[in-house]
């Protein structure tokens, strides 16, 4: 039915139009051969077409477009006619004799415009007429476009000061009044009809004589009255928000009270809060314009009467959405940043009243609430670039906690963003405490929220970021360095399961710089004294607790990693007792958690590299470590990650820069036992598939060999590498071997590095030249 309505309604629209079109081409051609009665005719004519009741006021806007455009030629036609000696009072009063009614007033106003232009009478006499013949129409349509026409050809010839019209008979004070008795006609006619209505205040704040004393005295007083007597809440709401737009933001500051002072009279059901909230607008991008504009706010007290006007408005409306009452506050803690910057008590000031307005509500959960409350909450973190501000506001956290859990990590996260991008530097626990408070959303699992419900990508997201913040957190003071650590610690170990992964590294790596900064300082304080308040010692005893709660959350790999970064940290520290421990529980990690063949080659290469680079242990601790780790590395599950880990193990026992670990005959064990494994690999090879596989291993041992050759090592001779050369050649040309590219290219660049070598000359060739490749 409604589809058949529209159907309808473009006929008619398109009747209405065919017809105008038809008489406006009659109307011309009668303009054109001068002739004004078939001109006012077929104008008149034309004009009936406005006289249709079946558009609705969109398509009705169409058609009086269309009529409006002729409506500007017939009004050239007559001043062209008045100036070749047609009397203008004799065409004002023929233009009356047409048939209907409609058509006569939207001819009547054309050649009015044209009356007042020649001054031949007072302006304000003919527009009294005009404005007051055209309360023959009242159907709201109709007599709406038809004082909008009147409106607009009136606009550029009303007595305004330094208009030409203006005169002895002629005031500014009739402009305003042609005006306000316009606007008082269209309100009674129609007043949903919005977008016409509001023309007539425009046209008003266009008047060069209305000044604030008149605004003030007349204009305003008259305007609020129409609208507040007008009851209908559309038209309520669109009159007032055409106060706020087309006024100046000055006369709003000066009218505060008389303008704040309507709202409670208005219907209960207006919108109340978009109309104040965009006075709010206003009023802070005013302030915001130039610093010389802010004493006039003080002056009249902006801040406390708009506080005061949204509590009213709050207490009359207390159906009011919580949406509607968190705008409000959103808008007028917007205004007070950019009025009273430096007025902290303010911005709290107004979050305390919304968390009054919002107490008992629980967390909100509609949509449009959160938004508001985001954006309030937004609005001091952008204003101050500085997050340290909003942790002033003692109501900050308490808006927060009305958020809901989705919303609340949202607004975490925000302020974490805020934090990167301003590189906020936040150096005290007290502060720390305060922050971790105010972002716990994205730091302890909720109840109300299952693990399972989160989203894989937008927590890792949440965690990473959460991540990058402990990561910014310092302070050059080691004693309040080691507190912010303790509070970041104390916070992030109610995380959950899911979290440590993420927030455990990065507080352990400020930690152990922490630990590097105090063995700086070491050299001339000498801080690593049991008594001193921050110490190594003591670190490391918290970092090794922290570990414990990660094996505790089957994440054995990372725990096992960061014991390996603890031990050397510690053997920078030069505290052998603690790097032990350490490495002792990696070692409980590697043997009790992790049983994946894969994460158990990663590890032993991580256990054997940390372990190379040790120097603090004595013989005893040293030879201990080092026979579990090689004991690791003949047990792994695959014969070549067995021959791998055995042949990395030889660099345990030589050590550059350390001739006290230096033990050729144990390198050459390693070695040895490496080539035996890889011998055994071939044989297996063989025995499972009938070849006897790559000889990779081989060249990845001989590449060994010769690492430890050049190293001096007296163990590892000419013999042994010439003796493994041939191995790898005769394995190659065995029958039963498998062609494989890598390990031909690996051979090859390998016997070009020791043809390399042996023409290098001195030392170094003397040494490869014994070689046969």
């Amino acid at each position: 039915m409604m589809l058949d309505g529209t159907e309808d309604e473009e006929k008619f629209l398109a009747a209405g139009i065919a017809g105008l079109q038809q008489n406006s081409f009659y109307m011309h051609r009668a303009l054109d051969s001068n002739n004004l009665r078939d001109a006012l005719k077929y104008s008149a004519q034309m004009l009936s077409e406005l006289r249709t009741s079946k558009l609705s006021p969109h398509k009705y806007y169409e058609l009086y477009m269309r009529a409006f455009d002729q409506l500007r030629k017939l009004e050239m036609f007559f001043e062209e006619e008045t100036r070749r000696g047609c009397s203008i009072i004799d065409l004002y009063e023929l233009v009356q004799h047409a048939g209907n009614i409609l058509p006569r007033l939207y001819l009547l106003c054309t050649v009015g415009s044209v009356y007042i232009k020649s001054k031949e009478a007072p302006a304000k006499d003919v527009l009294k007429d005009l404005v007051e013949m055209c309360r023959g129409i009242q159907n709201p349509v109709r007599g709406l476009f038809l004082r909008s026409y009147l409106s607009q050809v009136s606009k550029d010839k009303l007595p305004d000061i330094g208009s030409e019209y203006e005169g002895d008979a002629d005031t500014v004070s009739d402009a305003v009044e042609f005006v306000l008795q316009n606007f008082t006609e269209m309100n009674k006619l129609w007043v949903r009809m919005q977008h016409q209505v509001g023309k007539n205040l425009h046209v008003l704040s266009q008047i060069e004589g209305v000044d604030l004393d008149m605004y003030k005295d007349v204009v305003l007083p008259r305007v609020l009255e129409q609208v507040v007597n007008c009851k209908d809440e559309l038209a309520q709401f669109y009159l007032m928000d055409c106060i706020i737009q087309v006024f100046p933001d000055e006369y709003h500051l000066q009218t505060l009270d008389v303008l704040l002072g309507a709202y409670p009279q208005l219907q209960p059901s207006v919108d109340i809060k978009t109309v104040l909230s965009q006075l709010m607008e206003r009023l802070s991008n005013y302030a915001a314009s130039s610093a010389e504009v802010l004493p006039e706010f003080l002056q009249v007290e902006a801040f406390s009467k708009l506080s005061n006007a949204i509590g009213k408005v709050i207490e009359a409306q207390p159906d009011m959405a919580t949406a509607g009452v968190v705008t409000l506050y959103s808008s007028l803690l917007t205004f007070t940043l950019h009025v009273h910057p430096d007025r902290l008590d303010y911005a709290d000031q107004v979050l305390g009243a919304c968390v009054k307005n919002l107490s008992g509500k629980g967390k909100i959960e509609d949509k449009k609430a959160t938004k508001q409350i985001v954006a309030l909450l937004s609005a001091p973190l952008e204003k101050y670039n500085d997050i340290m501000t909003a942790l002033k506001l003692s109501n900050y956290p308490r808006v927060m906690e009305f958020l809901d859990i989705p919303t609340n990590k949202v607004m975490a996260t925000v302020i974490i963003q805020s934090i990167m991008k301003n590189a906020t530097r936040i150096s005290t626990s007290d502060k720390v405490e305060a922050l971790f408070e105010l972002i716990k959303g994205l730091i302890k699992d909720s109840d109300a929220t299952p693990n399972d419900e989160l989203d894989e990508d937008d927590f890792k997201e949440e965690q990473n970021s959460v991540a990058r913040l402990i990561q910014m957190l310092y302070n050059e003071d080691p004693e309040e360095m080691f507190k912010i650590i303790e509070t970041v610690r104390k916070h992030i170990l109610t995380g959950g399961p899911k979290r440590l992964p993420f927030t455990v590294p990065p507080l352990m790596f400020s930690s152990l710089k922490l630990v590097r900064q105090l063995q700086g300082q070491g050299q001339e304080e000498n801080p690593f004294g049991d008594d001193s308040a921050t110490s190594p010692k003591k670190i490391f005893q918290l970092l090794n607790q922290t570990i414990e709660t990660l094996s505790g959350v089957l994440a054995p790999e990372l725990a096992l990693q960061l014991c390996l970064q603890c031990a050397e940290a510690a053997n920078d520290c030069e505290l052998e007792p603690v790097a032990y421990e350490f490495f002792t529980q990696a070692y409980i990690l590697y043997e009790e958690e992790i049983s994946d063949s894969r994460a158990q080659v990663t590890a032993i290469h991580l256990i054997i590299g940390t372990l190379q680079r040790m120097h603090v242990f004595g013989v005893e601790n040293r030879d201990t470590l080092t026979h579990k780790a090689t004991g690791y590395s003949a047990k792994l599950l695959k014969k070549p990650d067995q021959c791998r880990a055995v042949y990395a193990c030889s660099h345990l026992f030589w050590v550059d820069d350390h001739d006290n670990m230096k033990d050729g005959e144990r390198v050459l064990l390693c070695l040895k036992r490496a080539l035996r494994i890889a011998n055994a690999a071939q044989q297996m090879a063989n025995a499972a598939r009938g070849n006897t596989g790559s000889v990779m291993l081989f060249i990845e041992i001989l590449n060994k060999y010769l690492y430890f050759f050049e190293k001096g090592n007296p163990q590892v001779t000419v013999a042994a590498i010439q003796g493994l050369i041939e191995l790898i050649m005769n394995e190659m040309q065995s029958d039963t071997a498998t062609s494989d590219p890598s390990a031909d290219a690996f051979l090859a660049t390998t016997m070009r590095y020791i043809q390399f070598q042996k023409q290098k000359g001195g030392t170094v060739g003397e040494k490869y030249e014994p070689i046969k490749v």
